[in-house]
């Protein structure tokens, strides 16, 4: 289960950091991810990390966010930075075993936390 928080409502160009808190993982070894969906679009992959704290980044994430992980809290979090209206969105936070599938369909979903940017 993953379960985020976070969300809410800021300013442009104002900050947020997101949190995922995984349940039910017996072991460290899976990659965590973060996607978001704006109204209209299709959804976006964000940001992804490995156990071991190798990252990627989106083109529109990169230099804005930051992903991170705290194995021993089993929690993730997604630093935002600089926000514009176009983030906008439901932010999903996801796990997968593979790197690789995590960038594109995750096996696992949270339920996702809206943010909002106002101008």
């Amino acid at each position: 289960q993953l379960v985020e928080s976070g969300g809410g409502s800021v300013h442009l160009g104002g900050s947020l950091r997101l949190s995922c808190v995984l349940s039910g993982f017996t072991s460290d070894d899976y990659a965590i991810g973060w996607f978001r969906r704006a109204p209209g679009k299709e959804r976006e992959a964000l940001s992804a990390i490995t156990s071991g704290g190798t990252t990627s980044y989106s083109d529109s994430a990169k230099g804005r966010f930051t992903i991170s992980r705290d194995n021993t809290e089993k929690t993730a979090y997604l630093r935002m930075s600089s926000l514009k209206t176009e983030d906008t969105a439901v932010y999903y936070c996801t796990s997968d075993k593979s790197f690789s599938t995590i960038q594109t369909s995750p096996t696992y979903w949270g339920q996702g936390t809206q943010v909002t940017v106002s101008s």
